[in-house]
């Protein structure tokens, strides 16, 4: 996510401890918020696709997704 749109996320977090926000600065807040979750969740997907666990007689296992019950 842009540098820009994090300062934007913290700038209406910071605002709203404050003051009360609009309704449309509300709606950025949510649309922001939402934008970088989908992004972080992308990220860290990527990481778990690549990450294997080496136990301590030399095998290697790749992670593997739990199905969702």
């Amino acid at each position: 996510m842009e540098q820009t749109k994090l300062d934007r996320i913290n700038f209406l977090a910071n605002k709203s401890k404050t003051e009360p926000l609009s309704e449309e600065e509300k709606r950025e807040q949510k649309n922001l918020r939402e934008e970088y979750i989908l992004e972080f969740r992308a990220s860290f997907t990527g990481i778990l696709e690549n990450t294997y666990i080496k136990y301590s007689n030399g095998e290697k296992v790749k992670v593997e997704r739990k199905d969702k019950k």
